[in-house]
């Protein structure tokens, strides 16, 4: 059975902890699962370091990584990850609105095939005000990046190994770990599972929360479209304002011509408003292109320290060839 290593991050959930770890203990040991508890703590002010601590010290299968300050989700389950020993790997929330009771059957779509596994809170037991924007939000997620699930931002995730070594998530790239999977070629599942209701602490949920997970799309839908071709999106929109002024300074220049040369009588370009959005589409566009070379030269010396493909599997390599015969034998 492949070990599973359950990342936690958490930030002041010191009423949660002790009962998140012995429902995990108790799922475990009734379906036979190998596991590690990975808990770090994002610069919590109560006790929770104290309870990771304690739960350290008396099960072996828990470990504890803690952060000086608040760094942020990201960064939590990032360093879960690379501290990570097992070859599935899960997270979920610390405040015990995710059921560890949806571990099993989790991990058997991973067995048939899955590389991720994205829950779904079909019955989501949280405020109007957290769940409608919520929507909005995942069906935004899905129409630009392909991607059609219901929740993007659930906390509760499964995938393999070779998932989170292809990844780097940063800032509030978390929500789109499905997406970014997704993207290079990873097999995406959804599973509705059991949302409770907060028993303990505070929603981290706020307008602010939601502004930044738009931005943060916006990134996602760059990188996952154009992360190793930014001049196919740069160059287009460059060349697409670039024309739009030449032509208009073209015709600009024969108005100019037949007036200043010919001698016919049309009012002065100084005076046309074309002129002036002429000049700014000129150089918008030749802007837009500069910016899409030098993004261009970023990727080619950077991507190599990254590999821009996927590999799903190797052949194994053929051994005890027979020798060829010689022309003496």
């Amino acid at each position: 059975m492949q070990k599973l290593s359950i990342i936690i991050p958490l930030f002041n959930e010191e009423e949660s902890l002790r009962e998140l770890h012995d429902e995990i203990a108790a799922v475990a040991t009734e379906h036979n699962l190998q596991f590690e508890i990975i808990m770090i703590d994002d610069g919590s002010t109560d006790r929770s370091w104290e309870i990771v601590q304690e739960l350290a010290a008396k099960d072996e299968r828990v470990n504890g990584i803690r952060f000086r300050t608040n760094f942020g989700k990201a960064a939590a389950l990032m360093a879960g990850m690379r501290a990570a020993s097992g070859r599935i790997l899960m997270m979920m929330d610390a405040d015990l609105q995710d059921d560890p009771a949806e571990i099993p059957r989790m991990l058997e779509l991973i067995d048939q095939g899955y590389d991720v596994v994205n829950g779904w809170k079909e019955r989501r037991l949280d405020p109007w005000h957290k769940v409608y924007p919520s929507k909005v939000f995942n069906w935004m997620v899905s129409k630009l990046n392909g991607l059609d699930l219901h929740d993007h931002n659930c906390g509760l995730k499964m995938f393999r190994s070779e998932v989170a070594s292809e990844l780097r998530i940063y800032g509030e790239l978390h929500r789109f770990i499905a997406v970014l999977a997704h993207s290079r070629g990873f097999k995406v599942a959804e599973l509705s599972v059991h949302h409770r209701s907060r028993q303990f602490g505070q929603s981290k949920y706020g307008i602010r929360r939601f502004l930044r997970g738009f931005l943060d799309l916006l990134t996602v839908k760059f990188l996952t479209g154009y992360g190793y071709r930014p001049q196919h999106m740069l160059g287009a929109f460059g060349l697409g304002a670039f024309s739009i002024g030449s032509v208009g300074l073209l015709f600009l220049l024969g108005v100019w011509i037949l007036t200043n040369i010919l001698g016919l009588d049309f009012a002065p370009i100084g005076n046309r408003p074309l002129l002036a959005y002429s000049v700014a589409f000129t150089l918008l566009g030749a802007q837009a292109l500069t910016l899409g070379l030098l993004a261009e030269l970023i990727v080619a010396y950077t991507g190599r320290e990254s590999q821009t493909y996927s590999v799903s599997e190797r052949t194994s390599p053929v051994t005890n060839m027979p020798t060829p015969a010689t022309d003496g034998e």
